[in-house]
């Protein structure tokens, strides 16, 4: 069987009318799929896969940046932070787990009053692709409604405990109202690195549109922030919720999630 598929690929590609239209038809078919394929935003096909990727930077052309915190456990460190942020004008995004808000609603205020955006972590903090579809919109939205409830706000943006997702994940975030969003520095402060550490591993890698990831609860964090915020503002970046940083429409992903705007014609 496959001797005579070979013989045929042969004569189309050498000239043999009887196979070359049906050679031809199946390439175009073929084609024709993966373009469609192709359409679906956030989507992107790897080794027979169509893989539903989350944001992890946003290609972009002035020098803006975001930074982000995930907040699950203590609240030790959130009012330093808030002070620190304020100090140099920088407003962030904070990805709260659902169980964080019943216990801390002081905080939950305190940041929107502080002009930072409050996201969805879920509100258990579960492996998320070890959960049925609907216990994942379960998830998403009773941290939702604890959010709103405090902030008027209804989250718009969800990170996946421990970055855990799959397509379906990132489906029934999108199903839910919600973009998925990861990142492309990490920080490790959960690891207890030294500032110096920290800013190594911080400063020399942003670029344009890049997304950073601390914890609300680093012990290291408030000591490295200020040294991180004085680089990159002295090196021309601005600081921006993620929301603002991201394209709502019109946008690809690429194989390394990077957001990419269309280019439409006009």
């Amino acid at each position: 069987m496959m001797e005579r598929w070979i013989r045929r690929w042969k004569d189309a590609l050498h000239g043999n009318g009887k196979y070359r239209a049906a050679v031809m038809g199946a390439v175009a078919v073929l084609c024709i799929c993966a373009v469609a394929l192709g359409m679906r935003a956030g989507s992107v096909a790897t080794a027979g896969e169509l893989r539903d990727l989350p944001i992890y930077s946003v290609k972009r052309d002035d020098k803006v940046i975001s930074i982000s915190f995930d907040a699950a456990w203590g609240d030790e460190q959130t009012q330093p932070l808030i002070d620190i942020l304020a100090k140099y004008g920088v407003k962030t995004t904070f990805f709260v787990v659902g169980d964080w808000v019943t216990k801390y609603p002081h905080q939950i205020k305190a940041l929107a009053e502080a002009g930072h955006e409050v996201m969805n972590h879920s509100d258990t903090h579960p492996y998320m692709t070890k959960l049925a579809p609907a216990k994942q919109a379960a998830e998403l939205n009773t941290c939702s409604d604890r959010i709103e409830a405090i902030t008027g706000v209804r989250p718009t943006l969800f990170r996946a405990p421990y970055g855990d997702y799959d397509n379906t994940v990132v489906d029934t975030a999108r199903k839910n109202g919600m973009f998925t969003i990861q990142w492309d520095i990490d920080s490790l402060d959960w690891k207890d690195l030294t500032p110096q550490q920290m800013y190594d591993r911080i400063v020399p890698k942003v670029q344009p549109g890049s997304i950073i990831l601390f914890h609300n609860g680093g012990k290291h964090t408030p000591e490295a922030l200020p040294m991180i915020l004085e680089a990159l503002l002295a090196d021309g970046y601005r600081i921006v919720p993620i929301s603002e940083l991201i394209y709502t429409e019109n946008y690809t992903i690429d194989h390394t999630g990077r957001q990419i705007p269309r280019v439409t014609l006009s």
